[in-house]
């Protein structure tokens, strides 16, 4: 198939002729085919964002976000892989919008690989410059992990979800749960189908609407949804029962959300919580109402109609989410640019009087404290691929920090409720001086030969001082610093400086071109002497940006939390 072919198929480019005969799987074991394991680490965590039981649709690239892909083309994974293969512990590889473009002589403590991904000029940073520039096979969308090789399946944003239903069962109910609660939601692919998990752990009864069946089916079978259904009625009856009990239920309903919620709002069938996790951000990923059939044809013969049915359904959408909430639901945004692409086409009242969202993100309204504390999304891999390696690292985890309550009930529920897919892996939020001591602790297991092999630590993107998105981890910024991108730029910087293994900055994330800037960082615990000094910098300056960020922006919690841990801000505290 030529180029003009598979864009005309496709919509860009995409080396079909160089797509494997069967699904990438990550290496497993203490035999690296690189010079460092930080390299080994970057093979084997590409593969694994490609591996079919973590990525959305492997054959595409995509690993989530409905386009948010690993590589260019299969051409560039290839030469990626060949590129980390012939890598020397003194040079770094960077990477433009999933290609490899240049190998550097550096020096050891350097960064392995620099990543750049979607970054457009501020002018040009819209929809449809990147769309023009993605069909021509210059650019791609590499959302948060991505295209940065971290993400580790649904358990990724998993606790995040979860500890938002618990933040809000606190603030909003004064309840340490959401027992004889219901959530309803849309969106059950691969970021979004933690939503089911996450709410049932949180005790709720929560009903995720998916347009596609397929997906809901691969999230039952993988132990992230209890049930599912094509009837809205049964699945109602099942949500009233799991209430009535006091228990938590996940139910997958196959049908279009905005169909769903307006449905629900003319019966007068309220949920407690209404919230959204769509691929709105991009409207070629967005369900419109319709026969799923018809619609991918029409994606691809016609996507300016695509995008402009996407946009009526986002309206109708939108319209009863505000529905829902003025008749007593708490809604809040997921930060997927619902509510941006609802303003877009034409959705006065998604905003007050005063400028701010008729509802607002889950993180201004309960996240932020955390975010202040340094928190965010600590996660790991064990590269050896042994399971045993995260049950080990769990209860290490557990006697290390015997007084964090939820950490040990979120590592629990996750032993007991959380599968693997592809890389075993763990996530749990861990705030300033935690981090370090946790990389510091994973070290000393690899060192020990405690554990079978390195053990590779990320984070998502979405982290305390590490983006700038007005719509979603930016909101509502208490100084008005929301569009602000010099924190994520500081900290690419930062961690390149201390000594990360790879890191990455990109445009876009889950609200798409133009909407937001984020940065990430892997770094290896290899067991030697060495790594710990690097352990100890990096995770301890990535975090101790983000409470210099809030602190900057007038934070209390922020500024006590420096004031209490010796986190320099550069200036005399007051």
């Amino acid at each position: 198939m030529d180029r003009f072919d598979e864009v005309h198929l496709y919509g860009r480019p995409m080396g079909m002729a160089d797509k494997p005969s069967q699904p990438p799987s990550a290496p497993k074991g203490a035999t690296k085919r690189c010079a460092t394991w930080d390299i080994e680490a970057a093979y084997r965590l590409l593969q694994n964002n490609l591996d079919p039981r973590v990525a959305l649709d492997w054959e595409n690239l995509v690993v989530y976000g409905g386009t948010g892909r690993a590589a260019r083309t299969w051409t560039d994974y290839h030469q990626i892989l060949r590129a980390l293969e012939r890598l020397e512990p003194d040079e770094t590889l960077c990477i433009q919008s999933g290609r490899p473009v240049y190998v550097g002589k550096t020096h050891k403590r350097a960064p392995r690989i620099l990543i750049a991904n979607s970054n457009l000029v501020p002018h040009w940073a819209t929809p449809d410059v990147f769309s023009e520039l993605d069909r021509k096979g210059l650019m791609m969308y590499g959302q948060m992990t991505a295209g940065s090789w971290i993400y580790i399946g649904t358990q990724g944003i998993l606790q995040g979800t979860y500890q938002t239903f618990v933040a809000l069962a606190e603030i909003e109910y004064g309840t340490p749960d959401l027992s004889r609660r219901w959530i309803l939601t849309g969106g059950m692919g691969a970021m979004s189908g933690a939503q089911p998990l996450a709410g049932a752990m949180a005790g709720a009864a929560i009903l995720v609407v998916e347009s596609v069946k397929a997906r809901i089916q691969k999230k039952c079978d993988q132990g992230f949804c209890d049930r599912m259904t094509d009837n809205l009625d049964e699945a109602l009856a099942w949500k009233d029962e799991a209430i009535l009990e006091g228990r938590g239920l996940s139910i997958g309903l196959v049908g279009n959300i905005a169909t769903i919620a307006h449905t629900l709002l003319e019966r007068d069938e309220i949920p407690d919580i209404v919230t959204d996790q769509t691929s709105a951000h991009d409207l070629l990923s967005y369900w419109p109402e319709g026969n799923l059939e018809a619609l991918e044809k029409l994606k691809r013969s016609n996507p300016s109609l695509y995008r402009d049915r996407s946009a009526e359904t986002i309206l109708k959408h939108t319209r009863a989410i505000l529905g829902l909430k003025a008749r007593g639901a708490i809604a809040f945004d997921y930060g997927n640019a619902l509510r941006d692409q609802a303003e877009r086409a034409g959705l006065s009242e998604i905003r007050l009087s005063d400028g701010s969202f008729a509802y607002p993100g889950f993180l201004p309204a309960y996240v932020r404290p955390l975010f202040c504390q340094g928190m965010g999304p600590f996660r790991w891999a064990a590269l050896s691929g042994n399971p045993d390696d995260i049950r080990k690292t769990d209860e290490a985890m557990l006697a290390l920090f015997p007084e964090d309550l939820f950490l040990h009930r979120w590592i629990r529920l996750a032993q007991e409720r959380v599968p693997f897919e592809g890389m075993p892996t763990r996530i749990c939020w861990l705030g300033y001086g935690d981090r370090a001591k946790a990389g510091l602790l994973l070290n000393e297991m690899v060192a020990s030969g405690e554990v079978d092999a390195p053990i590779a630590i990320g984070r998502d993107h979405l982290d305390t001082g590490s983006v700038a998105s007005p719509s979603r981890e930016t909101e509502a910024m208490k100084d008005g610093s929301d569009a602000v991108a010099d924190w994520p730029l500081l900290n690419f910087g930062l961690n390149t400086a201390s000594g990360a293994s790879w890191v990455s900055f990109h445009s876009g994330g889950g609200v798409g071109t133009g909407l937001s800037m984020h940065a990430g960082v892997v770094v290896v615990a290899d067991g030697t002497p060495e790594r710990r000094e690097i352990l100890q910098t990096v995770l301890t300056n990535d975090p101790g940006l983000g409470v210099a960020r809030h602190a900057d922006a007038g934070y209390r919690e922020a500024l006590d939390v420096a004031r209490e841990r010796g986190v320099d801000l550069g200036k005399d505290l007051v």
